[in-house]
């Protein structure tokens, strides 16, 4: 075979090959491109799901504030909190796990934006029932303040007359005035509430006394609830007293022997010796001759 054959059987060969080659290359560049671009669209795809994901985070966030809220409100108005509570604690747990994956497959961010949004309609329906128990709470309190304020207006009454029937039917000739209950705690500290009650100061004054009342007098210190009945004391003291309409049984807490004049001011403290339970009372000073004053007071 001449040189010329072979240069240009050589020369095919070389063709062929460099075709095959580029053919060989071409296929690969093209399958490189398709995994790119393939790659490109689960990137696109999972950044996608995950700002969903974290949109879901955020909304469930809000919800969990409102829940909060409501749920103070709830225990504030004294409702049944404990189910929904018991629930919503769990579903924290599973947001807390999924926040914590941080996984960026597009099958497990499927997974997980489903569960959230799972959760975000129970909780929707939580809230939503939650806001109605509070509603209706609200409104059942309301209604309950109401007439706890009406009774308690009838019960002022009650003391007020009972008060007022105390000083027509047992008054003494003279009469003590600016008299003054107080109620106190430790530290000498007022109060209003029955729990907090330690101890009853009494200040009045006694004016214009006639002279033949005047000197040595013992006066008594009469606590009562609002039905007349005495307060508890361990050592009471029972005497009879002589009021311009009769004689008249008293039992008293406490006694103080003074020296009357013409004018001065006196007090009682009691420290008491049971609690005494929200309610009003009426606090009476009297003196071997009748009633010299009273007061009511109310305990919340």
């Amino acid at each position: 075979m001449s040189t010329t054959g072979n240069s240009r059987i050589y020369a095919i060969i070389v063709t062929l090959l460099l075709l095959a080659s580029a053919a060989i290359g071409w296929v690969f560049w093209n399958k490189s491109q398709a995994y790119q671009e393939s790659l490109r669209e689960q990137t696109a795809l999972a950044d996608s799901l995950t700002q969903v994901k974290l949109q879901l985070e955020q909304e469930l966030d809000n919800l969990s504030q409102d829940y909060a809220a409501l749920r103070t409100e709830n225990e504030s108005l004294q409702g049944q909190i404990a189910q929904s509570a018991s629930i919503v604690e769990q579903k924290e747990i599973v947001i807390k796990q999924i926040k914590a994956d941080a996984s960026k497959e597009v099958k497990a961010l499927e997974r997980q934006i489903e569960d959230l949004k799972k959760i975000k309609t129970e909780y929707e329906t939580i809230i939503s029932l939650l806001r109605e128990e509070n509603r209706q709470l609200r409104e059942e309190n309301q209604r309950l303040t109401e007439e706890n304020t009406q009774l308690q207006g009838r019960v002022e009454d009650i003391a007020k007359q009972l008060e007022e029937q105390i000083r027509k039917t047992q008054s003494a000739q003279f009469r003590a005035t600016s008299f003054r209950v107080e109620v106190v705690r430790r530290a000498d500290k007022l109060v209003t509430k029955a729990r907090q009650a330690r101890e009853l100061l009494i200040s009045f004054d006694l004016v214009d006394v006639p002279p033949v009342f005047q000197g040595p007098q013992k006066l008594y210190l009469v606590v009562t609830d609002d039905k007349g009945k005495p307060i508890h004391t361990a050592n009471p003291i029972n005497v009879t007293v002589y009021a311009p309409t009769g004689p008249v049984e008293i039992q008293a807490q406490q006694s103080k022997q003074v020296v009357l004049e013409t004018t001065q001011r006196l007090s009682f403290s009691y420290q008491l010796e049971e609690r005494l339970r929200g309610g009003s009372y009426v606090a009476a000073i009297y003196c071997d001759k009748g009633l010299l004053g009273a007061s009511s007071f109310r305990l919340r």
